[in-house]
């Protein structure tokens, strides 16, 4: 998830979205496009074998490379073509409303900073290549696309409540899920493509407890978003997530409420365990 609050705009390690020209081209340093290069070839190298094949198919359609950061209007002219979505700038964290707004108007939200060198490994905010190498091939997938705008479309009419849960949803699909392939299970969770740890972790750790997925223990599901993973859900196919948008998830998330939280596998620690 995008949203809350990790660092103030006034702290000097706050990372801050970069402005774009009027052609909304961003002027990224050679620096900065070097650890692009180094993120990009470091992770196409550990996903390569890792990812489902549509998260590799969709790298190919938008032509996305280790030489420099991916301009936004250069990916959504691809998109738009595609599945009619388009990346739209933003702070480095919006709020719940925000973020549901721009989903249900197939608008994926980025972040336009890349993290610093000494962040290569691992940073709170999302930047530009957790959001478009993470999550953007796969955008590409009409299957992901629909179950993200309908995902959007139902956070916009949620209560605060029902946003919790939702969000747990989210977690263990878009950003955390797995998936089955002919070539057996594979990642497509975009907050797993963009880790080198738990890319690795994800699949071949025997620490983490995987299953299928279960929409009703997703809701009811404790997460961590400071440390690896200790459940993923599994579905069938990308196809699956269209099956999950036709069915009654606000009844499913009122029985999850009912039945309430599973036990956490996580020691307890503030504002960490959601």
């Amino acid at each position: 998830m995008k949203t809350g609050a990790n660092l103030s705009i006034s702290d000097p390690k706050a990372y801050v979205s970069k402005v774009p020209d009027e052609h909304g081209y961003i002027d990224y340093t050679p620096e900065e496009n070097g650890t692009w290069e180094i993120l990009y070839n470091r992770q196409m190298e550990i996903v390569r074998d890792r990812a489902c094949p549509e998260f590799l198919e969709g790298i190919d359609k938008l032509d996305m490379g280790a030489q420099s950061i991916p301009q936004l209007p250069d990916i959504n002219d691809k998109l738009e073509n595609m599945t009619g979505w388009q990346v739209e700038r933003v702070p480095a964290l919006i709020g719940f409303e925000r973020f549901f707004e721009l989903l249900a108007n197939r608008r994926f939200p980025a972040a336009t900073f890349i993290r610093r060198r000494e962040d290569l490994d691992y940073i709170k905010e999302p930047d530009i290549f957790h959001e478009l190498f993470g999550h953007c091939p796969l955008l590409t997938n009409q299957a992901y696309a629909d179950f993200s705008q309908h995902y959007g479309i139902l956070g916009l009419n949620a209560t605060k409540e029902e946003r919790a849960m939702l969000a747990r949803l989210y977690w263990f699909t878009i950003e955390f899920g797995l998936v089955k392939s002919d070539q057996g299970l594979k990642v497509y969770g975009g907050g797993i493509l963009s880790s080198k740890e738990e890319t690795v972790y994800s699949l071949e750790s025997d620490i983490p407890n995987r299953q299928s997925l279960d929409i009703l223990d997703a809701f009811r599901t404790h997460y961590r978003i400071d440390q690896l993973q200790k459940n993923y859900f599994i579905i069938d196919s990308l196809a699956e997530l269209q099956n999950i948008i036709k069915l009654d998830l606000t009844l499913l998330i009122s029985q999850a409420k009912k039945l309430g939280m599973k036990p956490s596998d996580y020691l307890p620690k503030e504002n960490a365990a959601c």
